[in-house]
């Protein structure tokens, strides 16, 4: 089977994004979503980043 990244509609916070991102990688969503926040408060472009993935990345029931 092969192997998509997609936002996480069962490991979901807000859109997805972290728990779509910790299935793909194999990782904690917990760890993904401390380094999305460590992106929001050193540069602040952690938010536009989430808001552009969430967009971009297509819906795990739809794929």
């Amino acid at each position: 089977m092969e192997k998509r990244l997609c936002r996480s509609t069962i490991n979901k916070k807000i859109w997805g994004v972290c728990g779509g991102l910790g299935e793909y990688f194999n990782i904690d969503p917990t760890i993904i979503r401390l380094c999305w926040l460590m992106l929001v408060l050193a540069f602040g472009t952690g938010v536009l980043l989430y808001i552009i993935a969430a967009i971009i990345m297509p819906n795990e029931s739809t794929t």
